[in-house]
């Protein structure tokens, strides 16, 4: 194990935790709910920005993302900049609407903002249990990428990198909250940034300079510097399914969308939804031009998906390879830690509160031991799956990420910009979407030769307005509610 791959690790695995120290410190006093599950709503424009970036960038956007561009080349990079806009949707359709209506009815979790829209137990509850299981699958798969980033490029076992990763994670989460995960969010998207950028000049410089690169490519196969890619992986139903996958119904993804509910005030939201645009940009350009030019630096890799970790070697010093190892380690980890928020929320305020209902007195003592409680079973239990992880794995990571898109994105905008929509109709595209989903899911059936998220989120639509249509129309109390926002 090389001393100088490993000291930049170190460094920023020490930075995350006394990030979180420092947000329990702050933590002290005030509602906890509000300041554990949402930060007591303070984040400035640049926190917003980056922990947004870095939630929904995982270790797909270094690993998978690259290696794709590394087997179908330059097309792939510009098919990449279609996920450009995803922080602008999601801060541009929910957030300003979403932080207004969260303030005045202290909404902390996505399904206190569908009760307060839909007053259904049937929603909230078909919310919970798709978030919690949902979460619990793509961590799984996160702590696995995490173990396995580790294991390859610094010598540990499998075991040692999970636990040391796992270990982080969990305590930066458990003892700092929501203020600790944005915190983390903001340093980890600063290490991506970084990570990227020495990276890409490193492949630049070793290849003696885009023209030669672009040269090289052209050699290999000529395909690998057309728009249309090598392959012929970009036909039209593939581009859809990739635009509605990775950015339309990215605003569907709730441990996202809670992001609305935090930010400080409007000046916040527009600098949020700037910085943020211009980051998105940046990172997927880079990452994936980084993969497709790394072909001509380390042609004929049997396994696309080992390319950054491979060019990391080849064309940086220990050290800034060290800067680069720890990129992928801030994508996962700023994944996981807000779907260990927001699963450990969905637990304790929209299941545990809801139905249980205790006094004021008994919730002041028990909340804070419930909801630290609830973040590390959550975390132990995702670390126990990740020791042998199973064979289904990376399909249920797939299924997961559909499914929430499938469950929640119709009911969230249509709730807040359709006026007729009702808890009858979110219920029925939640579980039509969510069947529909699964079905195609497992049967590899592809309607059109889209993607399964394409026709889930077609009929999920088509259920909530004819639904909704045909039944009672919301109460008048909720229409002046969302009205006003």
């Amino acid at each position: 194990m090389k001393i100088e791959l490993m000291l930049p690790l170190v460094v920023y695995l020490i930075v995350v935790l006394a990030v979180g120290l420092w947000a329990n410190r702050r933590r002290q006093g005030g509602n906890f709910i509000e300041e554990y599950f949402i930060g007591n709503r303070s984040m400035g424009g640049l926190v917003l920005a980056m922990t947004l970036v870095a939630t929904y960038t995982s270790a797909s956007s270094f690993i998978g993302g690259p290696g794709a561009a590394y087997k179908v080349g330059l097309g792939w990079v510009l098919l990449a900049m279609i996920q450009l806009p995803t922080v602008w949707l999601t801060l541009g359709v929910l957030g300003k609407k979403f932080a207004i209506i969260a303030r005045r009815v202290n909404a902390v979790t996505i399904n206190d903002m569908l009760w307060a829209r839909y007053r259904s137990r049937a929603v909230v509850f078909i919310g919970s249990i798709t978030i919690v299981l949902a979460f619990i699958a793509t961590m799984v798969v996160q702590f696995i990428g995490g173990a396995r980033l580790l294991e390859t490029a610094t010598g540990l076992s499998y075991q040692q990198g999970l636990f040391l990763f796992a270990g982080c994670v969990l305590l930066y989460t458990v003892i700092g909250g929501f203020r600790a995960v944005v915190l983390t969010d903001a340093v980890q998207g600063v290490i991506m940034m970084i990570g990227t950028a020495a990276l890409l000049g490193g492949v630049l410089v070793a290849g003696g300079g885009m023209a030669n690169l672009i040269h090289s490519l052209h050699q290999i196969d000529p395909k690998l510097v057309s728009p249309q890619g090598a392959g012929d992986m970009l036909s039209q139903p593939f581009m859809l399914s990739f635009w509605v996958l990775v950015c339309l119904g990215v605003i569907g993804l709730p441990h996202s969308a809670v992001r609305c509910f935090g930010y400080r005030d409007s000046k916040a939201l527009h600098r949020g939804i700037l910085i943020g645009t211009i980051v998105s940009a940046f990172l997927m350009f880079g990452m994936h031009l980084a993969g497709a030019l790394g072909r001509a630096i380390l042609p004929g890799m049997e396994t696309p998906d080992k390319i950054m970790p491979s060019l990391m070697m080849a064309v940086l010093p220990p050290w800034l390879a060290g800067v680069f190892l720890a990129a992928p380690m801030a994508a996962i980890m700023s994944t996981i830690d807000s779907q260990l928020i927001q699963a450990s929320a969905t637990l304790v305020k929209d299941l545990w509160l809801n139905y249980r209902k205790p006094s004021p007195e008994k919730m002041t003592v028990q909340v804070p031991r419930l909801s630290l409680l609830c973040t590390l079973l959550l975390g132990a239990l995702v670390l126990l799956a990740a020791l042998q992880p199973p064979d289904m794995i990376i399909w249920l990571n797939l299924l997961a990420f559909g499914g929430l898109q499938a469950v929640f994105l119709w009911p969230l905008v249509l709730g807040l910009y359709w006026p007729r929509a009702n808890g009858a109709g979110a219920l029925a595209s939640m579980l039509g979407g969510a069947l529909c989903y699964g079905i195609l899911s497992q049967t590899g059936i592809k309607l059109w030769g889209t993607h399964p998220i394409v026709p889930s989120l077609l009929l999920a639509l088509v259920a909530f307005v004819g639904v909704s249509l045909s039944t009672a129309p919301p109460s008048a109390d909720v229409r002046q509610l969302f009205r006003r926002a």
